[in-house]
C-alpha cells in the first residue's frame, strides 16, 4: 500500500470495487477483475486527495510515470514528467482554494490487466460554495506492480 494502512483505506472507501456493485469489468466480460488492483487504484486516488489538500507537489509527483501526459481543468496540456513537475511545483503550493478538496473514484474500467481508465469526482469545498471537477485518469501498473498516473484529463463542471 502507498503509505496507507488497511484501516485508513477502509475508512476512505466503502470497500466495494466500483463504489456501487462491487464488480469491475475488463470491458469485454462481466467477470470480476482483481479487487486487489482496484484497491491499489483507489489508494492512488486517495494519495492524490491527500497531496492536493496538503498542497504537496513532491507527494503528488511521486504518483506519475516519466512519460505522463496531463491536461489541467483549464485546458493547459503538459507533456512529460518535467512539464507536469514544473507546473505542479509552481501552481500547487499557491493554489487558492480556502476549504478542502475531496476525490471519489466513480468508475474503474480495465482496458488491459495493467491499464485502467479511472473516472473521479473531485469537489472543492469552500466558504463560497462547492465547485466540481471530473478527472479521467489513465493509470498503468509499472514493472514493480505499482499503479501510477499515466494520462490525466481534468474537466471543470460548469454550474447550471
Amino acid at each position: 500500500m502507498i503509505g496507507m494502512t488497511e484501516k485508513t483505506f477502509n475508512e476512505i472507501t466503502d470497500g466495494t470495487a466500483d463504489g456501487t456493485t462491487g464488480r469491475i469489468t475488463d470491458g469485454t466480460t462481466d467477470e470480476p477483475t482483481g479487487a486487489r488492483e482496484v484497491r491499489a487504484i483507489r489508494e492512488v486516488v486517495a494519495v492524490v486527495e491527500r497531496t492536493q489538500r496538503a498542497k504537496d507537489p513532491d507527494g503528488f509527483l511521486a504518483l506519475f510515470r516519466p512519460d505522463s501526459l496531463w491536461t489541467t481543468a483549464h485546458g493547459r496540456v503538459l507533456v512529460g514528467f518535467d512539464a507536469i513537475a514544473a507546473f505542479t511545483r509552481e501552481a500547487l503550493p499557491r493554489a487558492d482554494w480556502d476549504g478542502e478538496v475531496t476525490y471519489e473514484v466513480a468508475h474503474v474500467q480495465f482496458l488491459r490487466p495493467d491499464v485502467a481508465a479511472v473516472k473521479v469526482r473531485q469537489v472543492y469545498h469552500g466558504p463560497g460554495g462547492d465547485s466540481e471537477g471530473t478527472p479521467l485518469y489513465l493509470m498503468s501498473r509499472d514493472e514493480d506492480g505499482r499503479w501510477l498516473l499515466h494520462v490525466g484529463q481534468n474537466t471543470a463542471v460548469q454550474a447550471g
